[in-house]
Parts: C-alpha cells; structure tokens; sequence
C-alpha cells in the first residue's frame, strides 16, 4: 500500500489489511518529554512492558521519564539501576522505545549532576511537592541547582508550584483552591528569575494558566532560554469536568478554567508553546476511589493525546504542521535526541470512541472515556519493523 508522508514522499507499507479508502498519512513518530511509568517502585500501576505497548498505541516511540520514583532517582548509582531495570522490561516487551532520563533535584545532590551529565536528559525540579517526595522550595538550594546546572549545559525540567501558597490554601475544599492558580504564577515568575540570573536552559513543565503565558512571553522576549510544555488534560479538560470526573481529574497542576484553555490554545497558535507532552501518570482505579485529599494526583495520557490533537485539527484549532512541530520537531532540539526514522501511520477519517477497555496502560482507565475522536494512530514503523494497532 502507498501511503504519504509528511514531508509529501510516497513510501510503500504492507498494510494490506486496512482499506485502500483510508486516509492514511505518515507522520514522525511521537516523542514524550514527560513521562511516569513508575518504576522502580510502583510497577502495580504502570512499567515499562505496559509503558511502551501505551506509548506505541500512541504514536510515541520516544519518551523521557520522571525520577520521583521509590527511590527517587537522586544520583548516579540510582540511574544506572534504574536503566538496568529498563532495559530488562522492554527486553521483554518486544518493543524497542527509544528512552531517556532526568535526573531528580533534591537540596543537596547538584555534586551528583556532573557524574550524571553524559546519562541524563536533564534535572527535575519540585518547586512544589507532588507524587513522591523530591522537593526543593527554598530559593537558596533552588539557586545552586541552576547555577550548577547552567555550568554542565544541563537544561532543569521545573514542577512550577509554589508549596508556601499551597500550605497556606490547606484549608480549601477543592483541589483548584489548594493548588492555587497563584503558586503556579509565583513559582513560574521565580523559576524564570533564576535562569535569567544564571542563563540557565529552564523547561517549564505543565504550563496550565494565562499569566503564566504572559510571564513565558515577556521571558522570551528578554532571550531567556525558557521551553514551555502544555499537557492534553490542560488543553481539553477544565473544572467544569470535575462533576464528571471528580478524582479521576485531579492532576497537579490542577484543571483549570474554559478561559485558561483558550489562553492555552492562543499560545500554541502564537508559537509561545514549545512542547505538548503528556505528563502520563497512571494511578489504579481503587488508588483514585479514595475520598479526596487521600487520592492521587495524575492521569494517563499517552495514547489518547494524538487523536485529541488530530480530532482538534479537524476542527481547525491546530495544523498538522503544529502537531508535528509540539510533537517530535521541537522535543528533539531542545533535548538533543538521536534522529530515527520512525514513523506513525495515522487514518485522518478513522472515528472511534476513547474505550477504557481498549487501552494498554496497566492502569486501564482514561479521563477522556467516552469521547468520540476523529483520526487515529493505525500502525507504527519502529526500527524499521512495522506494528499495527
């Protein structure tokens, strides 16, 4: 079968079993910078056999993994471990998902980045805690992270929640109240401070307001290297799902407003967003039943995100160019990844419902169960060797 690329060539695929009427094109294969699978430490919800058959369904057939594991991955003895780990999983797992790591910030181990520097993708910063318990909120450690990071040429990946503004909204009912849009604002509005003092390459994970946008805007302006991600739930998801979802949406940062979405939207569309990533973290079904605050925070999102940006394209809110660009141009410069020839074969018309019992998470649930997407992944050519889905 001959299908088109992105870039107009005409390769030829034997997916003889899909209909000559699909509207099949080819497009780079998707890298993930933000990852959770888990492991060590909580492999009853997501590893890496189940994280790669997800990421693949999804179109990914790259990703980067966070380090608040258990242990969190904290120095360089830890990350070999957790590579060894890796590499048996995906060992068994058949797939080759081609994968890198960040190394977690805690207020004592910058001594550990340089040993670290050649195996890491870059450090992971908790301004606010979150799963796990990396944290550094003190401006004092948070400065000799950048600084050294910023001598090693080590880009720090941020979790920009300020945790004095979230303490001091502990009383609030609703998790959009504790985690404030504000310790967002404050944190982002530090995290830009401190690379323009060191000229440090800062990532800011999970940009979810319109404030923030404006901060990231004026930063860059002032030649800043700031990289902003947005995640699928941030774009598509909002506190009115809350009645819907209830915990299944609790995510940090938290959901947040119709208006924020569309801030989000404008700034994809102004070339101020730089990455999508998924922020994938599976928790179990009976792990989110738990009344509130005892639930966690985090949802799956690798396999549903490319078929809610190509159902958005066919809304005419982004271009394939756009999604292409957020998806795999821009994760690959500012992380500095080999190049491949992976590619994810997509039906542009093919209709299908998000189905929890259709997916390859372990934890085997989706906040967008439910909704009817146009245009799926339909196969995925990984090193060189073709995987229908």
């Amino acid at each position: 079968m001959k299908i088109k690329t992105y870039a107009n060539k005409i390769i030829e695929i034997d997916l003889n079993d899909l209909s000559e009427n699909s509207n099949l094109l080819a497009l780079p294969a998707l890298i993930d910078p933000h990852v959770h699978f888990r492991v060590p430490g909580a492999e009853h919800k997501e590893d890496w056999q189940t994280g790669a058959r997800a990421a693949v369904a999804g179109g990914y057939t790259t990703v980067i993994d966070m380090p608040n594991n258990n242990p969190p991955v904290i120095n360089y003895a830890g990350l070999m471990e957790k590579k060894k780990i890796i590499n048996e999983q995906l060992k068994r797992s058949g797939l080759p998902l081609n994968y890198a790591l960040y190394l977690g910030a805690t207020k004592n181990n910058w001594t550990e980045f340089e040993k670290c520097a050649q195996q890491i993708a870059g450090i992971k910063l908790f301004m606010g805690a979150s799963t796990g318990n990396l944290l550094v909120d003190k401006k004092e450690d948070q400065e000799k992270i950048f600084a050294e990071a910023a001598r090693l040429n080590l880009l720090v990946a941020v979790h920009a929640e300020d945790e004095a503004t979230i303490n001091n909204n502990k009383q609030g009912l609703f998790h959009s109240v504790i985690r404030s849009r504000e310790a967002a604002i404050k944190a982002v509005s530090q995290a830009l401070e401190l690379a323009k003092k060191y000229k440090t390459k800062l990532y800011l994970c999970h940009i979810s307001t319109a404030e923030e946008i404006n901060l990231v805007a004026e930063a860059k302006k002032e030649g800043v290297t700031v990289y902003a991600e947005v995640t699928p739930h941030h774009l598509f998801l909002n506190e009115n799902d809350y009645d819907r979802l209830g915990t299944l949406g609790q995510v940090n940062p938290p959901l947040r407003t119709i208006k924020d979405n569309q801030a989000l939207w404008q700034a994809i569309n102004d070339g101020l967003i730089d990455i999508i990533g998924t922020d994938h973290a599976p928790h179990t079904l009976k792990e989110k039943a738990k009344p509130y605050p005892n639930s966690p925070s985090g949802v799956p999102g690798i396999e549903t995100c490319l078929s809610l940006l190509l159902n958005a394209c066919h809304e005419s809110k982004i271009t394939l160019n756009k999604i292409v660009e957020l998806t795999h141009d821009n994760p690959q410069k500012i992380f500095n990844l080999p190049k491949n020839n992976d590619l994810v074969i997509v039906d542009l018309d093919l209709k299908k419902e998000v189905k929890n019992e259709n997916l390859k998470t372990k934890c085997g649930w989706s906040p967008f169960v439910g909704r009817a997407l146009t245009g799926w992944p339909v196969a995925v050519i990984i090193n060189n060797k073709i995987k229908k889905l």
